[in-house]
């Protein structure tokens, strides 16, 4: 069976409020209402002991199991289908940014990298139905590499996974210190916020790319 050969560039993308607009206080709410906790209490029981962060790092082997810990943790039965339902009513897609994605696609292999756990993973294409078609089978959470960001073991791992060297790899993330992160192991990172033209910055990459191969 022959392998896929590595691409020769390599852009990776954040999700939430890069490709998405993710609105984190609606779905706050929402849990809220369905297990009847406060805010407050649904932080302390979850996020603030840090289990996303660990399910974000692959702590959990699979969705089912996070799911089982965080009904454990809310104590009370939350279903696949609602948490999907709470988790996707925040997310909006961004079309001029997935343009962004569409350009990249005609130069390398796009691939996602966002800090998410593996049930997530589940359900990422249905979240934002325009992504599978782009991204392919390469839509990854932080969780099937074993580390989040900002952890350089991440990024690391991500382009060991492709095959592809860091002067290789674009990377757009709407967190400074997941930037600087990729920045420190050699990837070309910029820092998405809610003006930036990430169409413009795919684009200045590839021409760069394309200097360096030609000189």
């Amino acid at each position: 069976m022959n392998e896929t050969p590595a691409p020769r560039l390599l852009f990776l993308f954040d999700m939430d409020d890069v490709l998405v607009r993710y609105d984190w206080r609606v779905r706050m709410t929402a849990l809220a209402e369905y297990t009847g906790h406060s805010f407050e209490e649904i932080r302390r029981r979850w996020w603030d002991r840090g289990d996303e962060a660990r399910a974000e790092a692959g702590h959990f082997p699979d969705g089912d199991a996070y799911l089982a810990a965080f009904t454990e943790a809310m104590g009370c039965a939350v279903p696949e289908a609602d948490w999907a339902r709470i988790r996707g009513a925040a997310m909006t897609e961004l079309p001029e940014r997935i343009e962004a994605v569409r350009i990249a696609a005609d130069h390398g292999r796009v691939g996602l990298l966002t800090n998410n756990g593996p049930l997530a993973g589940r359900w990422i294409g249905r979240w934002a139905p325009s992504l599978p078609p782009l991204f392919g089978e390469h839509l990854d959470t932080t969780s099937n590499f074993g580390a989040r960001k900002p952890e350089p073991a991440v990024f690391e791992r991500a382009l060991a996974h492709h095959g592809v060297p860091a002067e290789r790899a674009f990377f757009a993330d709407d967190m400074p210190v997941n930037v600087e992160a990729a920045r420190s192991v050699g990837i070309h990172a910029v820092l998405v916020e809610e003006h930036t033209d990430l169409r413009r910055a795919v684009r200045a990459f590839v021409t760069a790319q394309e200097r360096v191969t030609t000189a």
